[in-house]
């Protein structure tokens, strides 16, 4: 959620931020027009509240109080009716207040982008930060994961769609192996750096969901029950970030790093025709997140952590892949800025999206009430919330299929996950 104080103090950065995003910036001025009323409302308020000040201590000096009080109450009974009515005028106008118009404004408009996001206006323009390794040149045309993957007999769609429709897979013996031990050695490195392992439910409150951004800008794309009460998760950012919602942190403790393997469960509402084949885009999937909580002025030295810790993740499996700056256009709705890790994909000759590492700045803490206490002295201030994803398994499945892919068919095996596989080689049984 925006920050109310941060729009009064520099309304034009908000109006560039939003311009910047594609979107029209004539909503800073109805905030700032609402923030006006309330703020019109509170004077007024306190107006009346030191006049009934006023006159109650005057009936206090009189030297005949019975008198003063007879001569005053009907002013003092006007004013506290004033009162009343003018505290529930600045209750419903207050940013506050759940409802309000102005808290709703400020609820629905996308965080300020940082000023070192890339202009653009989509994914075409976003910016190449770093890239790692050589795509392999085969001497053989290669196979897309799914055609290798059905003719080892490891991953099963035919039968996933009886089970499930469409953008499910089902992955047997070496297949499923496989993925298990992708997860185990995420879950591994993310120990190894000081990440606390979290087992999240998979089904949380619409509160919770609300608390993260995802709703109700991303309603459509979740799984619900039918009252709508709990929401399958479309990612453990969700669970992890949502964690310390409505607590105080001792400064000292931060900044907490929390890693989770968890399934996902995404519509892809809008990803009709998109990646029908495969495992790019389905509504089950798994990924192993990363979550931060850290002190303001530490959460973009932290984005930079965090983005490595991911992309090092490929280093270790020998996977090329490049390190993309989105550009402003491209940045989510929570985000200050992303970084996207791009893993390469020999079938389509093309870098594929594997992690989206974003800084939420305060955006993410706003909503859930997650704030850090410096010392004793100190106002409690709000956190910020990063995430990344550490990696997204089926999408390092696929990568490890087919930049693996041998002449005969089968697939070597990375050396990093062979002590998890307990085997070198897929071969066709």
């Amino acid at each position: 959620m925006l920050d109310i104080v941060l729009v009064r103090r520099d309304p034009d950065r908000v109006r560039r931020s939003a311009e910047r995003r594609g979107i029209d910036p004539s909503f800073v001025d109805d905030v700032l027009r609402l923030d006006a009323e309330y703020r019109s409302a509170l004077t007024t308020l306190e107006q009346r509240q030191a006049e009934k000040n006023r006159i109650s201590q005057e009936i206090g000096k009189a030297a005949d109080k019975g008198a003063a009080a007879r001569e005053l109450r009907p002013r003092i009974d006007a004013l506290s009716a004033e009162i009343a009515a003018l505290e529930e005028g600045a209750r419903e106008r207050s940013p506050e207040t759940p409802g309000s118009e102005l808290r709703t404004l400020l609820e629905q408009t996308p965080n300020v982008l940082d000023d070192s996001v890339p202009e653009g206006r989509d994914e075409a323009d976003n910016v190449v930060v770093r890239s790692w390794g050589t795509p392999r040149a085969f001497d053989f045309e290669p196979k897309p994961h799914w055609e290798l993957g059905e003719a080892l007999d490891i991953l099963d769609f035919e039968r996933a769609a009886k089970l499930s429709g469409s953008r499910f897979a089902v992955l047997k013996g070496a297949g499923a192996r496989l993925s298990r031990a992708i997860v185990q050695f995420f879950l591994d490195r993310a120990a190894d750096r000081g990440y606390t392992e979290i087992a999240p439910p998979y089904l949380v409150t619409r509160q919770t969901m609300w608390s993260t951004g995802q709703l109700s800008k991303f309603a459509d794309a979740m799984f619900t029950d039918q009252d709508a009460e709990l929401f399958m998760i479309p990612t453990a950012e969700v669970p992890l970030t949502a964690l310390h919602g409505d607590e105080i942190l001792a400064a000292d403790t931060l900044p907490r790093r929390f890693a989770a393997y968890s399934p996902c469960f995404r519509k892809e509402a809008g990803a009709a025709g998109k990646d029908t084949r495969g495992l790019i885009r389905q509504h089950q999937f798994e990924k192993v997140e990363m979550v931060w909580l850290s002190l303001p002025e530490q959460s973009f030295d932290a984005l930079e952590q965090l983005t490595q810790h991911a992309a090092s993740l490929l280093e270790e499996l020998e996977l090329p892949h490049r390190v993309m700056s989105l550009c402003a256009g491209d940045v989510g709705f929570n985000a200050a800025k992303t970084y996207d890790i791009e893993v390469w994909v020999p079938s389509s000759q093309s870098y594929r999206e594997i992690s989206s590492c974003s800084n939420c700045t305060d955006f993410q803490a706003r909503r859930a009430g997650i704030r850090a206490r410096r010392d004793a002295k100190s106002k409690p201030e709000f956190v910020h919330s990063l995430n990344g994803s550490g990696l997204a398994v089926g999408r390092t499945l696929l990568a490890v299929l087919e930049n693996g892919q041998q002449a005969d068919g089968s697939i070597l095996i990375p050396q990093a996950l062979r002590r998890y596989t307990g085997f070198e080689r897929i071969t066709a049984r």
